[in-house]
C-alpha cells in the first residue's frame, strides 16, 4: 500500500509548487477557513397581525383579485367562520383552518389542501399548481365559481 505524500511548505494542497515571492514569504499563513461575509439584508417588515394589515400591504392589482377571492370564499363558508392570519397569510377558520389565500406580484394563490387540488386536477389544468397551492394569474379573470366549488368541497372534508 502506498503512503500518501506529505505536503511541504513549497507545495500547495494539490501537490503543485507554489510560487514564493518576497511578499508571500513575509505574509502570515491564511487561516484554513475564511469567515463567511455577512450579507446585507433588507429591513424585514413585521408580519401582519390582522387580515386588514395584510390587505393594506398588498399592491392595488393584487388587492383587487384578492378581494374577489375573499368574497367568493366568504359566500361559501358558514357565517360563524372567522378570518385569521395563519402562516403570515389570511385564512378562513371554522373549527379548524379551511383555506388560506395570499397575494404575490403576478398571481394570487389559494391553499385548499392537497386532497382538494387532486380532486379538481382536471378543472385546474389551465392553472399552475403544486401539492397544496393553486396560482391564479392577475392577467386572467378570477374563476370565482371554481373557487366556490373547491371551498365547498374543503368544507365538506373538514367535518
Amino acid at each position: 500500500m502506498k503512503k500518501p505524500a506529505k505536503r511541504t511548505a513549497a507545495k500547495g494542497r494539490h501537490g503543485r509548487k507554489k510560487k514564493i515571492t518576497a511578499k508571500t514569504a513575509a505574509r502570515p499563513a491564511a487561516p484554513k477557513r475564511r469567515a463567511a461575509k455577512a450579507k446585507a439584508s433588507p429591513e424585514k417588515k413585521p408580519a401582519p397581525q390582522t387580515v386588514e394589515e395584510y390587505f393594506a400591504a398588498v399592491p392595488a392589482p393584487s388587492r383587487s383579485a384578492m378581494n374577489q377571492m375573499r368574497e367568493a370564499i366568504r359566500s361559501v363558508v358558514p357565517p360563524e367562520a372567522t378570518e385569521i392570519i395563519s402562516y403570515k397569510i389570511p385564512a378562513f377558520k371554522h373549527n379548524k383552518v379551511l383555506v388560506w389565500y395570499a397575494a404575490f406580484s403576478n398571481h394570487c394563490s389559494l391553499f385548499p389542501t392537497a386532497a382538494v387540488i387532486e380532486q379538481f386536477k382536471d378543472e385546474l389544468k389551465d392553472f399552475s399548481t403544486s401539492k397544496g397551492t393553486i396560482h391564479f394569474p392577475l392577467d386572467k379573470p378570477m374563476p370565482i365559481d371554481l373557487i366556490k366549488t373547491m371551498v365547498r368541497e374543503r368544507l365538506g372534508r373538514s367535518g
